[in-house]
């Protein structure tokens, strides 16, 4: 197995990029599309726990695109095979001064392409 075979890095890199820029401008659709759409896909929230992709949707489409803009530091994206990785990061928003957030996914590639099958985020005192 190779860790970290560039093209395949530059792949999750990618999607990656995709899934942060609807993030900050809450495009839903594109959101829900990166995310695997399946019963035993998970996202825990820094308020919620999300198992399935039914409420995962629930909750992406119920949230406020109000305040979402973010920066992003210490960002890992590590591939493990040609179908696996791991993607982390910390982030900051201006409205949540002396914060840090922490989030964690794990990328599969599926024949649809690479879609997060797992997702974490937290937020710590700075």
């Amino acid at each position: 197995m190779v860790i970290d075979d560039p093209a395949v890095k530059a792949e999750v890199e990618a999607a990656f990029a995709v899934y942060e820029q609807a993030l900050v401008t809450n495009d839903v659709p594109v959101l829900e599309a990166l995310f695997h759409d399946d019963p035993r896909t998970i996202r825990y929230g820094a308020g919620e726990n999300l198992y399935g992709m039914d409420a995962i949707r629930a909750f992406r489409r119920g949230r406020s695109p109000q305040g979402l803009a973010r920066d992003l530091k210490q960002t890992v994206i590590t591939t493990y095979g040609r179908d696996v990785a791991v993607a982390m990061t910390l982030f900051t928003r201006a409205g949540a001064p002396g914060k840090v957030g922490r989030q964690s996914q794990t990328w599969v590639r599926l024949p649809e392409g690479w879609r997060v099958v797992a997702a974490h985020v937290s937020i710590i005192d700075a």
